[in-house]
């Protein structure tokens, strides 16, 4: 997959996570686009790993893949922020 579509993949899954997430993140179009680029590599390691089924392009698993990695992220990342010393 080249560049682009990680961009818009990651746009995409960016977006949809904020949606879902009761407390969006504000980080700007280049949060939301980095938010969904890693959310789409960590859910389809993990999506690989456990269910066989990894990001193979924009269709409705590798979206759902993609969309809940994000959201681990944005939940690990909220966790991390109450925790502070």
């Amino acid at each position: 997959m080249n560049i682009m579509f990680w961009i818009v993949f990651g746009l995409i899954v960016g977006v949809v996570a904020n949606l879902i997430d009761p407390e969006p993140e504000e980080g700007g179009w280049m949060g939301v686009i980095i938010l969904g680029i890693l959310g789409a590599m960590l859910g389809g390691f993990f999506g690989n790993m456990v269910f066989g089924i990894g990001i193979s392009g924009l269709n409705f698993s590798s979206l759902a893949i993609a969309v809940l990695g994000s959201l681990f992220l944005l939940f690990v990342g909220k966790i991390s922020g109450e925790h502070k010393l």
